[in-house]
């Protein structure tokens, strides 16, 4: 087989008539490109007995596609991330089982392929219920504010990454992966293009509520620095605004001439000892994160291009 140009990652879960006419039409895709390609499943331990069996025989009849069962069931994102550290190609596409997501809007993603990262984001909105919808939404807010997502740009499953911001992310080292975080600690280079989200023709979708929730936790707990640089800010505000209700108290002592004995020296302490306690967890969170930051090998720089 030749050596890929472009690797398509396709995180499965219970999926099984979608398979092979995803398979037919990633082909006719890159038969029109004129470029050589791989297919990589990933079956995140689908309980539905006959999904696995069909990857195989989809391996088994065709080279260039490969698939992969994990022994338990790990998450979209960590399927994803194991098929990422597979990919041989150059460029490399995520894109969900279900054919929500067209192969035929590929090219529209590989127009934008000198940029490191090209999201298709859904011209006519997404085929979800009401609460899929709404906690998309929120997740493409916290997205933006925690991640710093480029304005304008949306996130979706379907993607095409360069195999060098790819490389990025998989060197890090965590078990709670989360792909837009991984993403943009290894590159801001984000644009979006318009495509078309289908209806959904089989089944119904696996990523329910509680799925939504663990990926929620992933973004706030999994980007570390987020929570522990709150909790140090905090721990400065209270420290100063202690310090500061300590001197008021220390001046109305001065000031009136009823008081009640010991209430000044013991508010004055009480605000102090806190506000040191909570200034030294805030200088801990800061050591953590550094502790955190070299555990998940990040780089302290990463090259784009290197002319020696």
């Amino acid at each position: 087989m030749q050596h890929p140009v472009y690797s398509t990652v396709i995180p499965v879960y219970n999926s099984t008539q979608t398979l092979g006419d995803l398979v037919s039409r990633l082909d006719q895709v890159f038969a029109d490109i004129g470029e050589a390609h791989e297919v990589v499943f990933v079956d995140d331990a689908s309980p539905n007995p006959e999904t696995w069996p069909i990857l195989k025989a989809l391996a088994e009849e065709h080279e260039h596609v490969h698939a992969t069962q994990l022994m338990r069931n790990f998450g979209k994102a960590g399927a994803v991330l194991c098929g990422l550290r597979q990919a041989k190609g150059e460029w490399i596409i995520t894109i969900d089982d279900d054919l929500q997501h067209a192969p035929e809007d590929i090219p529209i993603l590989l127009e934008k392929k000198n940029h490191d990262v090209v999201i298709g984001a859904f011209a006519n909105g997404k085929k979800h219920s009401i609460l899929q919808r709404a906690t998309s939404r929120l997740k493409n807010f916290t997205d933006a504010k925690i991640l710093g997502v480029p304005p304008g740009v949306r996130m979706s499953p379907f993607k095409l990454f360069h195999a060098r911001v790819v490389q990025h992310m998989i060197a890090v080292d965590t078990t709670r992966p989360f792909i837009p975080a991984l993403m943009l600690q290894s590159t801001k280079d984000v644009v979006q293009v318009e495509i078309t989200h289908h209806p959904r023709q089989h089944g119904r979708s696996a990523f329910g509520l509680r799925r939504r929730i663990r990926q929620f936790s992933n973004l706030i707990f999994g980007n570390a620095s987020l929570v522990l640089r709150f909790l140090a800010a905090l721990g400065v505000t209270i420290s100063c605004l202690s310090l500061l209700y300590g001197g008021w108290l220390v001046l109305s002592y001065f000031w009136k001439e009823e008081t009640v004995a010991g209430w000044t020296s013991l508010m004055v302490v009480t605000l102090t000892l806190g506000g040191l306690i909570m200034f030294s967890l805030g200088v801990i969170g800061e050591y953590l994160i550094r502790i955190i930051e070299r555990v998940e090998n990040r780089a302290a720089y990463l090259e784009r291009e290197n002319l020696r």
